[in-house]
């Protein structure tokens, strides 16, 4: 999971449909940057955000069932 966030503005990642050393590439629809996974985050590798960086922020990969256990009130939207 990475920020969003950059220069107090939020941007919208997507996959860009690139692939750059076999790893996805994403892009954001606000400026259309680049953005390749590297140590720690997100890094740009095309466009106005070139050599900067969305952090990574924390994250769990658990099964719905632990994901329940843990936090018994979700709620799941349809």
């Amino acid at each position: 999971m990475y920020s969003r966030q950059i220069d107090g503005r939020k941007l919208t990642l997507v996959p860009s449909g690139w692939t750059y050393k076999n790893t996805f590439v994403l892009y954001d629809k606000e400026t259309e940057t680049l953005w390749y996974p590297d140590e720690g985050g997100l890094v740009g590798i095309q466009g106005p955000y070139y050599g900067r960086k969305l952090e990574e922020v924390p994250s769990e990969d658990v099964s719905w069932k632990e994901w329940v256990k843990k936090h018994p009130d979700t709620k799941v939207l349809k």
